[in-house]
């Protein structure tokens, strides 16, 4: 079995510093975690190593303070961790970002199954893991919160997924891209043993050069289908508050409903 897990370090604040330039997030400086959704999808891959043994494999793009984020994952019990950073990759927007990843996974060969968590908490987006999926021609499960069943040698998996609307139960085969929900784990906390192991560890840093068979026009800000255009914080409202006063709630309550029909809300 090899799980491959694919984390984000995102900005541990919500004092967000956005290039005026470049209108993308400025991370070099910042103060940053593993992206909490993704620390269910590294517990997941490791729950699945205990239970059918094998290796986990986690990768992150991002600027060179990411390794921190992947010795993190090695102390939790990630086998091995790559990093993808180069100028080259900057500024990407969720396409041009799951473009990368997928090529970098391609390049780290055969794989069972494929996690990442819902979303990033600085972007929100969940647009990343799917997109990996649809790269590389997998089946995509999206925010599984259970798998009920996976067999790897008969290449059969069933999730339930967590909807707005209820639950649903999907059948598919492997290899296939998992986007976790938190209700899924758990997820543990880094060992002693697992921190000396990270901090010997040497992590690779793979740069454009090192995806062969990438396109250079697909990476980084040049390679966005979507980009920024102007960040800006909206106006205030300026409106004021109608006090409603009367001397009953249920007179309050006819007086706000007379308010609101006379402002065509209702």
């Amino acid at each position: 079995m090899h799980a491959i897990v694919c984390i984000k370090q995102v900005p541990d604040t919500t004092e967000v510093k956005i290039n005026p330039e470049t209108n993308t997030l400025i991370r070099e400086g910042v103060e940053s975690i593993i992206n909490p959704f993704d620390t269910y999808a590294i517990e997941e891959g490791l729950l699945l190593k205990e239970k059918f043994g094998g290796k986990v494999t986690v990768i992150s793009m991002g600027p060179p303070q990411a390794i921190e984020a992947l010795k993190e994952a090695v102390a939790m019990g990630c086998d091995e961790a790559i990093l993808l950073s180069d100028r080259a990759f900057a500024g990407a927007d969720t396409w041009a970002t799951a473009y990368t990843l997928s090529q970098a996974i391609r390049q780290i060969g055969e794989f069972d199954i494929l996690l990442c968590g819902k979303q990033a908490i600085d972007g929100d987006t969940g647009q990343v893991g799917p997109g990996i999926a649809r790269q590389l021609g997998v089946t995509q499960l999206t925010y599984v919160f259970k798998i009920q069943e996976i067999d790897f040698d008969s290449r059969h998996i069933r999730v339930e997924r967590m909807l707005e609307e209820g639950r649903e139960v999907v059948e598919s085969t492997l290899p296939a891209v998992l986007t976790v929900v938190k209700d899924i784990n758990q997820p543990r906390y880094p060992t002693f043993r697992g921190i000396r192991r990270a901090t010997r560890m040497e992590i690779p840093v793979w740069d454009a050069s090192s995806l062969s068979n990438a396109d250079p026009q697909h990476l980084g800000l040049n390679g966005s289908p979507t980009q920024v255009i102007r960040i800006f914080s909206p106006p205030p409202r300026g409106e004021k508050v109608d006090l409603v006063e009367a001397d009953t709630p249920e007179k309050a309550a006819e007086i706000l409903a007379d308010k609101l029909l006379a402002e065509n809300i209702i």
